[in-house]
């Protein structure tokens, strides 16, 4: 009887300790619900189910990956262990076709012993050199489900006892994801939502436009972007608080009326939700500032049907009336300049019929050269208006062919002279400069214009200085004086269209139509080059710098009537334009067609990747605002598949997002409109860059065993068969290849292959390594062609 009582008290006992278990583990994960349901952070809540999951199963390890199948992408996090471990499961998380796509493909719950090996037996060969943690590395897996469709995953490794994971740590895991489900989906939806916002905040904050938001009720400021700001900091006293500016702000209507912002129809608006569209107002404040705006007033209802509020857009018309306002003086000066010489023309003509006969000899030819020397200078102002319609409907000719730059100097010095300039130009080449591809009478044109600019805005005992020195792929000259300098608020406006300054007191007045600069930039541009001024003030001098692209080694065996745009052209170069704005596309796909370019074209920035592979371009044109995409991101992507230059097509001119772009690996920045000039010209400079950068392969093939690599054919075979290899793939062959025996330094291979600079991501380097050897039936730990260098880099065997 004793020991029938006694099983029974073992058994209640038994029963009693997994209750206290169950108990326990229940405490337990009610208490990891409650932490991983504290934030809406979608890195907040990974962490929090990682830290959960290794704490309700005893795990050194963790992971968390969640799959897009729309994106063909993966979010994952990792946690636990020693940075260098920590380090190591990363790696192996990035790696295409590793450690997630395992995991992944594990078909519900499981428990495992060997991480290494299963992942070996699956087929999918991840190196594991040199693995500092506990081996074989016991781990769990627990499926993430969501509408009954898995997105992803928990795992743990390598229990902290030091044994095999339980049935119990299987379950606990995955009661643990799905209570995570719901979580993810919360935070994931919390996070679209704030990217969504702040994509509309970044589009409103960067538009040119101005925008303010007004409350209905109370007809006050709610919020307004940073070009409503600029407007308001342009018309207010420094220290004028926003509030008190509104309340002195008036407007004037176009039939010339001022009222204040109270008896301004927009109130109207606010109360009834009528719609003000397109009306000039000039806004005006106290002490005299103007500013010319384009109104719109929209109201917004609320679910009721109320107006909640209105918002209104202020788009700065300044910048449009001052071109009007050069245009109608542009247009006076050039009927005067037209009517100067057509009364001398015309009077020195009428005085040789009507006197001939009492004139001398002497007499005659002075009326004589009157008429020849006004001729040219109509004729000269013509060519003038000539080019500037040209540049404008980008249809301005240039047909580069290698010149020294010594000759474009020395005959631009020469007509400089021949046509009454000074003496005293100082010339100072740099050594060793190399050919450029110019139009010699274009950029004589140019240089010409800078001479006589810099003559006519410093005193004539000062000397003009041109001075030229190579950068990169370009040659850059620049002309120089020591005359009455250009003040910051001019600098930017120096190159527009129709714009003439004011000279200083102690120089005379000066002739000239205000052409001339702009056309300067017209003919640099239609070169592939820049051009741009520099003056530290008034009195201080001006240098003006432009650049011409360096000529290629086979430009210079070419005749000069060949320019290196039909060369290329024929080519047939390969480009993707990516661009949301279908008439953007069209504009591309007719000037690129007509210059011979094979064109893809696409507005959507997530099917970029699949047509890089598909068509290998030599170039793309990239616009820098997508939708749902920032431009520096997209070419971000571009330049971990392929080498292919990216030139950026934007309407925003600011010089921080330019500077931007180029910081991030851009070759070129094309700000919206262009003309198709400028345009194929900055193209063409694109690819010549990109072929200078290219190191000429070596001539003899590399073989070793069964693979042979011919790098005059760009081919690569295995026991006599080809390799199919994505240029990605070649360029890192031929790379390690040409360097048989030595070992190829990540970084090396960073900027040969990818172009990109020292520290940059590995993760692209290490899936090409993978794809590369997968190809070649290499194996990873027994390697027979490229060998790992922990820690440096990869190296292959000397033929």
């Amino acid at each position: 009887m004793r020991s029938t009582r006694g099983g029974e008290g073992d058994r209640i006992d038994d029963l009693q300790r997994e209750v206290k278990a169950l108990r326990d583990r229940f405490s337990r994960l009610s208490e990891a619900s409650v932490r991983i349901n504290e934030s809406l952070e979608f890195e907040v809540v990974l962490q929090g189910i990682l830290d959960s999951a290794r704490s309700l199963t005893g795990a050194q390890f963790g992971l968390v990956v969640l799959r897009d199948d729309l994106r063909h992408e993966q979010d994952f996090l990792v946690s636990g262990g020693t940075p260098r471990e920590h380090e190591l499961f990363v790696e192996w998380a990035a790696e295409k076709d590793g450690l997630l796509d395992f995991l992944l493909g594990i078909p519900g719950p499981a428990l495992g012993q060997d991480l290494a090996r299963d992942t070996a037996l699956a087929g999918f060969g991840l190196e594991w050199p040199d693995i500092p943690v506990q081996c074989p590395m016991a781990y769990v897996a627990a499926p993430i489900l969501s509408g009954g469709a898995r997105v992803g995953g928990i795992y743990v490794a390598v229990a902290e006892s030091g044994e095999d994971f339980t049935p119990e740590d299987e379950e606990v895991l995955t009661m643990l994801a799905s209570q995570a489900s719901m979580v993810i989906a919360n935070a994931l939806r919390y996070r679209d939502e704030q990217r969504a916002r702040a994509d509309l905040e970044t589009l409103i904050n960067t538009s040119p436009v101005g925008v303010v938001l007004l409350d209905a009720a109370t007809g006050r400021l709610v919020s307004l972007n940073a070009e409503a700001r600029r407007l308001w900091r342009s018309l207010a006293e420094p220290d004028l608080p926003l509030d008190d500016f509104l309340d002195v702000v008036r407007f004037q209507r176009a039939d010339g009326g001022e009222v204040s912002l109270r008896d301004f129809p927009l109130v109207e608006t606010l109360a009834n939700g009528e719609i003000v569209r397109v009306e000039e107002v000039v806004i005006r404040v106290p002490d005299g500032g103007r500013v010319l705006t384009l109104l719109n007033a929209t109201p917004i209802h609320a679910p009721t049907g109320e107006v909640e509020s209105v918002v209104v857009t202020l788009q700065d018309m300044t910048t449009v009336d001052e071109l009007e306002q050069m245009r109608a003086e542009f247009l006076g000066m050039v009927s005067h300049e037209l009517r100067t010489p057509l009364t001398a023309i015309k009077g020195s003509a009428t005085t040789l019929l009507e006197a001939s006969s009492d004139l001398d000899s002497a007499e005659m030819r002075e009326f004589y050269r009157i008429i020849n020397e006004q001729a040219d200078h109509m004729r000269d102002l013509i060519g003038d208006l000539l080019d500037v319609a040209h540049i404008e409907t980008g249809t301005l000719s240039v047909g580069p062919r290698p010149v020294t730059v010594a000759a474009l100097v020395d005959e631009a010095r020469s007509r400089f002279k021949s046509g009454g300039g000074r003496e005293n130009v100082q010339v100072r080449l740099a050594a060793n400069l190399p050919p450029v591809m110019a139009d010699v009478r274009r950029i004589v044109q140019v240089l010409d214009n800078l001479l006589s600019n810099a003559a006519k805005f410093s005193p004539e005992s000062s000397p003009i200085r041109i001075h030229a020195e190579q950068e990169n792929l370009h040659v850059a000259i620049s002309v120089s004086d020591e005359g009455q300098g250009v003040s910051s608020e001019e600098l930017p406006r120096l190159f527009r269209r129709f714009t003439r300054f004011q000279t200083a007191t102690r120089m005379p007045k000066v002739k000239g139509s205000g052409m001339g600069l702009a056309i300067c930039k017209g003919i640099v541009e239609a070169h592939g080059g820049r051009i741009w001024a520099h003056s530290d003030g008034p009195d201080l001098g001006t240098r003006v710098t432009f650049t011409v692209p360096v000529a290629d080694e086979s430009d210079t065996t070419k005749t000069p009537s060949a320019p290196s745009r039909q060369t290329i052209a024929q080519e047939h170069p390969r480009i993707l334009a990516v661009d949301d704005d279908p008439q953007t596309l069209r504009y591309i796909r007719d000037i690129l067609t007509n210059e011979g370019y094979q064109l893809t074209v696409t507005g959507d920035s997530y099917d970029v990747p699949r047509l890089i592979k598909a068509n290998d371009p030599d170039l793309v044109l990239l616009d820098l605002m997508l939708p749902g995409s920032d431009g520096i991101d997209v070419m971000r992507r571009i330049l971990t598949i392929t080498d292919a230059p990216v030139i950026f097509l934007s309407a925003f001119g600011q010089v921080d997002i330019v500077a931007g772009a180029f910081d991030a690996g851009a070759v070129d920045y094309i700000v919206k409109p262009f003309s198709p000039t400028e345009l194929a010209a900055r193209i063409r400079a694109a690819l010549r860059q990109r072929a200078a950068l290219r190191r000429p392969d070596p001539g003899e093939p590399y073989e070793f065993g069964e693979l042979r690599v011919n790098y005059a054919q760009h081919r690569a075979t295995l026991a006599g068969q080809p390799l199919r290899l994505t240029n990605i793939e070649y360029r890192l062959l031929a790379e390690l290849s040409s360097h048989a025996g030595q070992v190829v330094t990540y970084e090396y291979l960073l900027r040969r292959v990818w172009h990109l600079p020292t520290g940059a991501d590995l993760r692209p380097m290490r899936t090409a390594i993978k794809s590369l050897r997968k190809k070649l039936g290499d194996d990873a730990v027994n390697p027979t062609y490229i060998f790992t260098d922990t820690r440096t880099g990869y190296r292959m065997v000397k033929s």
